[in-house]
């Protein structure tokens, strides 16, 4: 197949080649590969790639991916990294509209309006295109062995070869994209070529609020196969609340030599081993565990972790593949319009929480992943809305780790769609019920289900943000729930559409609301448990008044709590042009237009992490109700 570049303006083309999502989980080789956490069969590519910024596809480097092309004029850069802190392209903020609003008119296809011009990313004067190159040499371990190449995160449309031959192509920043190489790699002298496009019409999906960068800004790995693999996952403990017995179901899916293999799943508390099971491998397999005592339940005062060991023997009883995940047992339901965790009331003492790094924007390390859990949880803070993509995935564990509750959001903003002028306006709102958006948005929230299902803390799916509301989404929240049955679904527009009320989500979902709003709906015959998904806008000086929202907690066992907006400020170190010294800027001080200028930044936390004054304030309220 041959990469065509009029993909970027088609949302019906969101990937080719990709392999199929699956579970998060690690596997290794050996037992101490998987005490050290490191493997073998793993090789990063993150480093030192070749680069070359173009500010349109007209002028891109066009067979810069073929052996034989001369790079000698490409300069550097870092991946995992943004292109715009790089020193390329123009730094840019923008909240609800669209980036190129008063640059550029656009609409989207399906919108209805024939005979309207709409002018195509793939042909845009501006639209820059990174080119980045890589030279590797195979590890020894991965030789002779299925390979694939793993990208994490890459902003917004990327293409991949490898040594010439077309790979495939991804849209979607935020989930991980995977393709299988094995066909085109060599052992020494392999050149990988990316090229990544700012724009396609995968920014009419993408418009959430938050600096406009691109880049490949995640890890790429090479990952090799063993002989026999679990490709998928699908951990699904069963916790009974009136006897506090637990069932762990498992659904495995095998790829490779089954012949003569052999399964053994191993689950231990935190002391002994509580059940072993073997079994013959097949391609697919179902596997019931009952725990023969009671169970210690999950939740954020005791986030109480089973291990779970999956390994595969070979004829010779040689280990082939150790798989370990571990989960907690907890039921997430709602009785009389409440939301019950483990039987009891539901209070979320919540933040919503960008990825967010002064130095390196949405390219945050994991000392800044630990420093972020130890905040939330000296400030009684007990749960976290992912707004509005999946994070990385080592912050689903930390969650696990210590109990955070989270509200997992799909990669879904179309703000700009149907908000003009702080109006309600959805003329040509995406996806709403436009099939040309269909696929593209169902696939963003299976990969999103496909990769985190196995994490004990979501305990909502959150359909994304700001998107209005229609039959697109209702077949989302349709997907969720037949999927997983077993979690809650969240969506907040629906508020702005009732005639979806009754078809999406599982929970009455309002932004800023003044507590007299929140008292008027739980007073008039509420359908639904009622949740802030976004509230106390913590902006300049304010964030006061948080007492009054907590003491509805005392006032009515439907109202669940909510998410402050937000957690951290987006602003990025800069030099300062007279003084020299390390200064913080905001949205609009990078002359970037149109621009929503310090709206970046309402954060209880600097963005440096430094605690506002206001953490003071959630600190006691939410001390109060945890």
């Amino acid at each position: 197949m041959k990469a065509e570049l009029n993909w970027l303006d088609n949302p019906e083309v969101f990937r080719v080649n990709q392999l199929p999502a699956h579970s998060d989980h690690e596997y290794y080789e050996s037992e101490d590969a998987c005490q050290s956490k490191t493997s073998r069969w793993k090789q990063s590519l993150n480093g030192t790639w070749k680069f070359s910024y173009s500010e349109n596809a007209a002028s891109r480097p066009k067979d810069f991916y073929q052996k034989d092309f001369d790079s000698s004029h490409f300069g550097e850069i870092q991946v995992p990294g943004h292109i715009e802190l790089a020193g390329y392209d123009q730094i840019h903020y923008i909240n609800t509209m669209y980036p190129w609003e008063g640059h550029t008119f656009r609409r989207p296809l399906g919108s209805g309006m024939k005979g309207v011009h709409r002018e195509e990313f793939s042909g845009a004067p501006y639209n820059p295109v990174g080119s980045y190159l890589c030279r590797f040499d195979l590890n020894e371990e991965l030789k002779g062995r299925q390979v694939r190449i793993f990208f994490e995160g890459v902003e917004q449309a990327m293409y991949v070869w490898l040594n010439g031959a077309f790979i495939g192509y991804a849209e979607d920043s935020f989930t991980p994209s995977e393709f299988d190489i094995t066909e085109h790699l060599v052992e020494k002298g392999n050149l990988l070529a990316v090229e990544v496009h700012k724009r396609s019409t995968s920014a009419y999906l993408e418009d959430q609020d938050f600096f406009r960068f691109f880049g490949i800004f995640r890890n790429v790995t090479l990952c090799a196969r063993p002989d026999t693999h679990i490709e998928d996952l699908w951990v699904r403990p069963k916790y009974s609340v009136a006897d506090s017995t637990g069932v762990l179901n498992l659904d495995i899916n095998l790829s490779g030599i089954l012949e003569n293999r052999k399964l053994q799943i191993l689950v231990k508390d935190k002391e002994t081993a509580c059940i072993c099971q073997s079994l013959n491998a097949s391609r697919h397999l179902h596997v019931s565990c009952p725990f023969p005592e009671k169970v210690k339940p999950w939740d954020h005062q005791n986030p109480y972790l089973y291990q779970l060991e999956i390994r595969i023997f070979d004829e010779n009883n040689a280990l082939v593949e150790l798989v370990p995940w571990k989960f907690g047992f907890r039921k997430i339901e709602i009785q009389n319009k409440t939301i019950l965790l483990n039987g009891k009331r539901l209070i979320i003492n919540g933040v919503n929480r960008h990825e967010w790094s002064a130095q390196r924007g949405r390219n945050i390390s994991l000392e800044e992943m630990l420093w972020d859990m130890e905040c939330l949880k000296r400030n009684h803070i007990n749960a976290v809305r992912t707004c509005h993509y999946p994070n990385q995935i080592p912050w689903y564990d930390l969650c696990d780790e210590n109990g955070i509750y989270m509200m997992a959001e799909t990669n879904l903003e179309s703000h700009g769609s149907w908000q003009k002028m702080q109006d309600a306006e959805p003329s040509w709102n995406v996806p709403g019920s436009m099939k040309e958006w269909e696929a593209a948005v169902l696939d963003r929230a299976k990969t999103h289900f496909e990769v985190l299902k196995n994490h004990t803390s979501i305990l909502f799916w959150s359909l994304g943000n700001e998107s209005y509301a229609g039959n697109v989404l209702q077949k989302m929240n349709a997907y969720y729930k037949e999927q997983d049955p077993d979690r809650l679904v969240h969506y907040e527009g629906v508020f702005h559409n009732r005639d979806y009320e009754d078809v999406i989500s599982d929970v009455e979902s309002q932004m800023y609301a003044p507590p007299q709003r929140v008292e008027e709906y739980l007073l008039n015959s509420p359908k639904k448990p009622f949740i802030l998904c976004e509230y106390m806008h913590s902006m300049g000086n304010s964030a006061g008044g948080l007492g009054t929202y907590m003491h509805l907690l005392d006032k009515y066992e439907m109202y669940q709590g909510g998410f402050i907006w937000d957690y951290i400020d987006q602003a990025l170190f800069v030099t300062d042009e007279i003084t020299g010294k390390q200064v913080l800027r905001y949205g609009g001080d990078f002359d970037d237009r149109p621009s929503d200028y310090e709206f970046s930044c309402n954060g209880i936390v600097f963005a440096d992490r430094r605690e506002k004054p206001a953490m003071q304030e959630v600190n006691y309220y939410y001390g109060l109700y945890s």
